[in-house]
């Protein structure tokens, strides 16, 4: 099973690269300043964060059903008008159209029911107001999991069934737009984000995968001895590591938007 406890591993092994494209995400919105907003999945507080800083919320609320990572974004980010909450994406203890703007970074895909998670969003969305969301391109965008989940397979075909291009078939534009729509939203977009992901170093790559917190880290921790090594000499051979030992790499997100049904 996925593991979302150790906030100080996640965010080595993703935060990092979660907060940059948070960014990015906030300001493809454009949201009006002053709004009421939601973060569902809010984990460690990256796309709290982006929403603090660029777009002006009047409050915003976070929530999350992880305590190690809802501790994490407390401490991390102290303003005013941000609180967090235990709460599950699935059934969120909020009344009919508290918020502006529902947004959820990275998570829907990893719901048991996605659809139930967007409807819910809807549900406590304000008419006329925004719900926006987005999820890494698992198949062919990210590539530092690219090249992972192929060295994996590999050196353990059964390491076929746990690719996350494979067990997220959500994360696709065709696929958001219709989990939109089967939430009754309106004036749907879907577009594409992309960021650098430049890695210092080979070890700098592989270290947070022996953190054990997500898909990818849960599989190496679950691995023996003697195959993780054959998986990190894989990757050691295969990455496009640079004269200076870095390896420039580039990380691409969904992201998808649509409005609550004004009457």
């Amino acid at each position: 099973m996925d593991t979302w406890e150790d906030a100080e591993a996640y965010e080595r092994y993703m935060g990092r690269w979660s907060r940059r494209i948070a960014r990015e995400f906030v300001r493809c919105l454009r949201p009006p300043s002053g709004a009421r907003w939601l973060d569902v999945g809010c984990g460690t507080g990256a796309l709290s964060e982006a929403i603090v800083q660029i777009a002006a919320p009047s409050y915003l609320v976070g929530v999350d059903p992880s305590p190690g990572l809802l501790e994490h974004a407390r401490k991390s980010l102290h303003a005013p008008m941000v609180t967090f909450e235990l709460a599950s994406a699935e059934d969120l203890p909020f009344e009919d159209g508290t918020f502006d703007v529902a947004v959820s970074g990275l998570v829907i895909n990893l719901l048991a029911a996605p659809l139930q998670g967007v409807r819910e969003m809807a549900r406590v969305v304000s008419k006329g107001g925004l719900v926006g969301l987005y999820v890494w391109d698992y198949a062919e965008g990210m590539q530092f999991l690219r090249y992972f989940w192929d060295a994996a397979r590999t050196v353990d075909p059964s390491a076929q069934e746990l690719d996350e291009a494979v067990r997220f078939p959500v994360c696709d534009p065709v696929a958001l737009q219709e989990l939109l729509r089967g939430a009754h939203l309106q004036e749907l977009l879907v577009d594409s984000l992309e960021i650098e992901t430049t890695f210092s170093s080979f070890d700098d790559y592989w270290q947070p995968f022996l953190g054990g917190q997500g898909p990818a880290p849960g599989y190496v921790r679950s691995l023996e001895a003697g195959i993780r090594e054959e998986l990190r000499l894989r990757l050691l051979n295969t990455l496009p590591i640079a004269a200076d030992g870095s390896i420039p790499l580039r990380a691409r997100a969904w992201c998808a938007r649509g409005l609550v049904q004004a009457s």
